[in-house]
């Protein structure tokens, strides 16, 4: 989870290719409607995102009844966000990236092809509600290459004695 530009697809990718865990980019799920209002350079609000985060939930709950372990990226920035996505979903931890906002606003601008321009980085920084202590996860900077952050993820949430040879 975090904002546009932390990082979310390359490190959650280095992570599936690491375990073999099923992988879903976030993005994928938005509804055309939503794509379609960020390209424009109108942020979404808690209506936009409701659908979202419910396809998000309904993704997370069918890998839990498949008994598959997964990854998947969603910026999550609001608590109750957070809280719709492991309701019902004992298994959902959160790795909150983050990354100093000009790093931010560099990487959203050197990315090509994205639907979310980089005007819009400011209102996501407004709307995070970072991750609290009593929240299942932890908090990341992206300040190192991606595999570094991976590992150091894996290690933190996933100790190679618990998570049966990710390696």
């Amino acid at each position: 989870m975090g904002v546009s530009g932390v990082g979310k697809s390359t490190v959650a990718q280095e992570i599936a290719r690491r375990t073999g865990w099923a992988f879903a980019e976030g993005d994928d799920l938005h509804p055309e409607a939503n794509r379609q209002k960020m390209a424009a350079g109108h942020p979404l609000d808690d209506e936009d995102r409701r659908p979202w985060l419910r396809r998000i939930a309904d993704w997370i709950g069918g890998q839990e009844a498949a008994g598959h372990d997964a990854v998947l990226t969603s910026s999550a920035l609001k608590r109750r966000y957070r809280d719709l996505l492991r309701h019902g979903h004992p298994s959902v931890r959160f790795v909150h990236l983050t990354a100093d906002p000009g790093v931010l606003a560099a990487r959203v601008q050197n990315r090509p092809g994205h639907y979310m321009p980089a005007s819009l980085l400011g209102s996501q920084l407004e709307t995070l509600e970072p991750l609290q202590a009593d929240e299942p996860g932890i908090v990341v900077a992206t300040d190192a290459d991606a595999a570094v952050v991976a590992d150091g993820v894996l290690r933190r949430l996933w100790p190679p004695s618990a998570a049966g040879g990710w390696r």
